[in-house]
């Protein structure tokens, strides 16, 4: 299946379960790197709207690149009442945004379903001088019980599960080579609350998930209905994890 359809039937889901990011993390990239509620930015991958959002309550007028349908018209809904917004359907590689035209250019929990290279040309060409790109994630302390035993879950039951947020890990080697080995790192606690209903909603967001109707579906909702029983006090679990931002100029 092509990354663009591993979403596909998901969005309710990701709306649903996925987090937003830190807000020490927005704070310190738009006082440190630039960004002001004037910059034009590019949030490539956006999904949902998730991190879109949060560039748009800060003012900033924002272009929405999506390729998946669903998760498209979904952010079309959940965000319309932002007049800075512009939803665009296109990819990491072919934007279908013009020469030098944005600011700064984001990427939120979507790297790892890149072509480096094309997106790399893709960023020269569509970045104005001196712009920035920000890959940002929400990365789960795989050290954490919680996190373990959802690992394991998901290893268990998911055949396309390779790890958390497509296996990228916080210190890979295709950031560094994307960057060309000239980036800073960002990184800020940002722990996760869930009820068992956004806690399932969650897991069920995942590209990998199995969906209703799949073999061991009820078999693997009941496991991790019984992690969020383990693990809930006063029915809500808490889930470490932290935002961190890879930013730098690619080229």
């Amino acid at each position: 299946m092509k990354p663009t359809n591993k979403f596909t039937g998901k969005a309710q889901h990701y709306e649903a379960g996925r987090p937003s990011y830190a807000q020490a993390l927005l704070d310190s990239v738009y006082t440190n790197y630039g960004l002001t509620s004037q910059s034009v930015i590019a949030d490539i991958g956006s999904g949902t709207g998730k991190l879109t959002k949060q560039l748009l309550q800060r003012g900033s007028r924002v272009i929405a690149v999506e390729p998946n349908d669903d998760m498209r018209n979904t952010a079309q809904q959940e965000l319309q009442q932002y007049t800075t917004l512009q939803i665009v359907k296109g990819s990491d590689a072919a934007t279908t945004l013009p020469n030098e035209s944005v600011d700064a250019i984001t990427v939120a929990q979507a790297f790892h379903w890149f072509d480096p290279t094309a997106f790399q040309k893709e960023c020269a060409r569509i970045l104005k001088p001196k712009g920035r790109v920000f890959l940002i994630w929400n990365m789960r302390d795989e050290k954490a019980a919680i996190n373990k035993e959802t690992y394991a879950i998901f290893k268990k039951y998911c055949p396309d599960f390779y790890g958390f947020s497509g296996g990228i890990q916080q210190e890979d080697a295709s950031i560094a080579t994307f960057f060309n080995n000239n980036f800073v790192v960002e990184k800020y606690p940002n722990p996760l609350y869930f009820t068992k209903e956004t806690f399932l909603q969650r897991c069920l967001s995942g590209s990998y998930s199995l969906k209703k109707g799949d073999p061991q579906f009820e078999a693997y909702i009941n496991e991790l209905t019984g992690l969020f029983e383990k693990f809930a006090i006063n029915d809500v679990v808490e889930v470490s994890n932290d935002s961190v931002a890879y930013i730098g100029t690619p080229f």
